[in-house]
């Protein structure tokens, strides 16, 4: 064996040997796992768990805080609105009512309702009534303009999983505060990814994730996506709270991603499964308010109502 050679065995054999310390070092890592302790479940389990929730649940009737925020990447800004108080009546299938309260005066800032087809929009203080059909088929210039009552639903009452959709369990991570160390750390979930299939035969796509926190395995965050891929709500769940037997988060965070628009709701009171009335989901316009129909915008016309109803969103922080 020539002398290079040799040097080179000798060499490589004092680097795997740590004798010459100068051309390595060692460093330590630091533990960033959550210390909490983790329940875990089968995907069977968790799909139960949002069905179950789910069918407990018939009518809602919720005295709320809202909060709502316009504006993005698009905008290049963000303007959050003060915090107003409001009510919330849902009930099953499709019924939705929400109002919204100015503060101090109490006087109606918004009234809105839906069937899950239509919906009806008042805002008092714009002299405009809007209606339209439940979901957005094209957004307006202003944010708030593009909210649907079927979003509120949909993010209040998460949907079962039905056997036309395909449930798929994914263990994930999250970033939390350890509760120990107060630090941020890595903490493992579970996410129930249901995929179903697009109209008019344009195959399967993702239609939304549930993730479940897995110190109490309760769903904490939802992503609902359209046919393209794209993301059109972002829903978080906090601070659950049991009312008469039913667990519910008393704060919940909506998101829409593509309209530029959010909606804190903080639960101040709940009644659940109480009956609702017919009645409480009619809306008239108010008398000589502007009808607007805003999947046809450019035929809006004033029109006044038959009954007077004392039935924008107040003024931004």
């Amino acid at each position: 064996m020539r002398r290079s050679q040799v040097l080179a065995v000798v060499y490589l054999a004092a680097l795997l040997a740590g004798e010459t310390g100068c051309l390595f070092r060692t460093r330590t890592v630091e533990m960033r796992t959550s210390t909490a302790k983790l329940q875990t479940a089968t995907k069977q389990e968790l799909v139960d768990r949002i069905n179950r929730d789910s069918s407990q649940i018939k009518t809602l009737n919720a005295t709320v805080e809202i909060a709502p925020s316009v504006g993005g990447e698009k905008k290049g800004k963000v303007t959050d609105y003060q915090e107003i108080m409001g009510y919330i009546l849902v009930r099953k299938p499709d019924m939705l009512r929400m109002i919204g309260l100015f503060p101090i005066v109490r006087n109606k800032a918004f009234d809105m309702v839906s069937d899950g087809n239509r919906f009806k929009l008042s805002i008092p203080a714009k002299n405009k009534f809007y209606v339209g059909s439940a979901e957005v088929t094209k957004p307006a210039s202003n944010p708030l303009e593009n909210l649907r009552p079927q979003v509120i639903y949909n993010a209040l009452l998460l949907p079962e999983i039905d056997k036309d959709e395909i449930a798929v369990l994914e263990n994930d991570t999250e970033t939390v505060v350890d509760s120990k160390t107060k630090k941020l750390v890595q903490q493992p979930d579970y996410v129930i990814d249901i995929i179903r299939r697009a109209d008019a035969g344009r195959g399967w796509y993702l239609y939304r994730k549930i993730l479940f926190e897995r110190v109490n395995l309760v769903p904490h965050h939802q992503i609902v996506y359209d046919a393209t891929g794209e993301i059109a709500t972002d829903a978080t769940y906090q601070v659950y709270r049991d009312y008469n037997g039913v667990s519910f988060p008393a704060v919940i965070e909506i998101d829409r991603p593509q309209e530029e628009y959010s909606i804190r709701l903080t639960v101040e009171k709940l009644l659940i499964n109480e009956p609702i009335r017919d009645d409480q989901f009619a809306l008239q316009p108010p008398p000589g308010s502007q009808l607007v129909d805003l999947d046809q915008p450019q035929n809006a016309s004033a029109k006044s109502a038959q009954s007077p109803d004392q039935s924008v969103i107040s003024s931004p922080k």
